[in-house]
């Protein structure tokens, strides 16, 4: 009798060991679900963005590199990012990505992340000015809706392209295929809605939840790029009158009236002497032509989840595409462009530049290569 009892004794434990195991099984396959459902759940550590009084960002928004490439599975930012009905967002497709393992893709976009920080981080300890953005800052920045994705564009770094593709994808314009739209009409500023003409709580809404990428290019061969389109082509009169006109009469001795009054030119040693006089950005800004990467996009104050460079434009932009969740339709535009600015022609164009001034010219592109990891060049003079 006494054994019979310790034997339902017995069973009764494992009975409710069982159940138990089932129970706490259950609750699991429904976290589970939960969070693949709402993977902004998944990281809730970051807190909110840094605001001033009228509440807009003051601070850095890019996560700390802790855990570096573990990072780039989880949601950075700590908020909910959930979704466009019945589909995955662009920032869940980059950092939830329904597969486990990382794609070179996503771990050399890490890297490129992670050196944009530590620039930043540097860069921030070396100086004690703090910069506060405001909504004219934002006017680079173009938003598509429809994908919860903001563009950051850059001049002479394929953003005419990207402006179609933007274009396209905001359904806009009457076009499908990006090429079919004119570039004088990617260009105008109407066809796309910029992130400075949102509320300021939507603008935070936005740098919060949406995927935030740019595109840049080694630096000078930028620089000679947007000198060899804005004063060496005869159409582009408007940039004569107002820039043209201008280096001439500072930079050219005995200058005729005639290249006074048309400014149309100007040499490239007469363009970097005007970059790198200190009276030329207390006047104004740089024109976005010229003007650094850094100070178009902010990317120590705006995290972007994509940095695409010029050097593997196709593949970077095609990534992109993909994780919009348009990338089986809709691609990059390629075309051979046999007028485009190379490292060669670049180096050419600086043989004339004296070594004070491309010392002098260095600093004022230094974050951009630094930032954005490009090297000094072979063909620079610098000691």
């Amino acid at each position: 009798m006494k054994q019979a009892l310790m034997e339902v004794m017995r069973m009764n434990r494992i009975c409710r060991m069982v159940l138990v195991t089932c129970f706490g099984s259950f609750i699991l396959v429904i976290f589970y679900f939960q969070s693949m459902l709402h993977p902004g759940m998944r990281s809730m550590d970051a807190g909110p963005v840094p605001s001033n009084k009228s509440g807009f960002l003051t601070g850095t928004t890019f996560p700390l590199d802790q855990n570096r490439l573990q990072v780039i599975r989880r949601n950075p930012f700590g908020m909910d990012i959930c979704c466009r009905k019945g589909s995955r967002s662009p920032l869940q497709e980059l950092y939830n990505p329904i597969q486990l393992e990382l794609s070179n893709t996503a771990i050399l976009h890490q890297i490129r992340r992670d050196q944009v920080t530590d620039t930043c981080r540097a860069n921030s300890m070396s100086s004690r000015k703090r910069r506060v953005l405001t909504p004219n800052d934002l006017k680079h920045l173009v938003v598509d809706e429809n994908h919860e994705m903001i563009y950051c564009y850059v001049p002479k770094v394929a953003c005419t392209n990207w402006k179609r593709v933007m274009m396209v994808l905001t359904g806009r314009g009457k076009y499908s295929d990006p090429m079919e739209i004119p570039a004088n009409e990617a260009h105008i500023s109407s066809n796309l809605k910029t992130l400075n003409q949102y509320s300021i709580p939507e603008i935070n809404h936005r740098l919060k939840s949406y995927m935030k990428f740019l595109f840049v290019r080694e630096p000078f061969e930028r620089l000679v790029s947007a000198y060899r389109n804005k004063f060496t082509q005869k159409y582009n009169t408007s940039f004569h009158k107002r820039y043209g006109t201008k280096i001439v009469r500072r930079q050219r001795k005995n200058a005729t009236q005639e290249a006074l009054r048309k400014g149309d030119d100007v040499k490239f040693e007469e363009f970097v002497a005007y970059l790198i006089d200190p009276n030329t950005q207390r006047e104004e800004p740089f024109n976005e032509h010229w003007q650094t990467v850094y100070s178009l996009c902010h990317p120590c104050h705006i995290h972007y989840d994509l940095i695409g460079k010029y050097e593997t434009l196709e593949d970077d932009s095609n990534y992109i595409l993909q994780l919009a969740g348009v990338g089986s339709y809709l691609k990059f535009p390629t075309y051979a462009k046999s007028t485009r600015t190379t490292d060669e022609m670049t180096t050419e164009f600086f043989q004339n530049i004296s070594l004070e001034h491309q010392t002098q010219l260095y600093e004022v592109y230094k974050l951009d290569f630094l930032m954005f990891n490009y090297s000094v060049p072979s063909y620079l003079k610098l000691e």
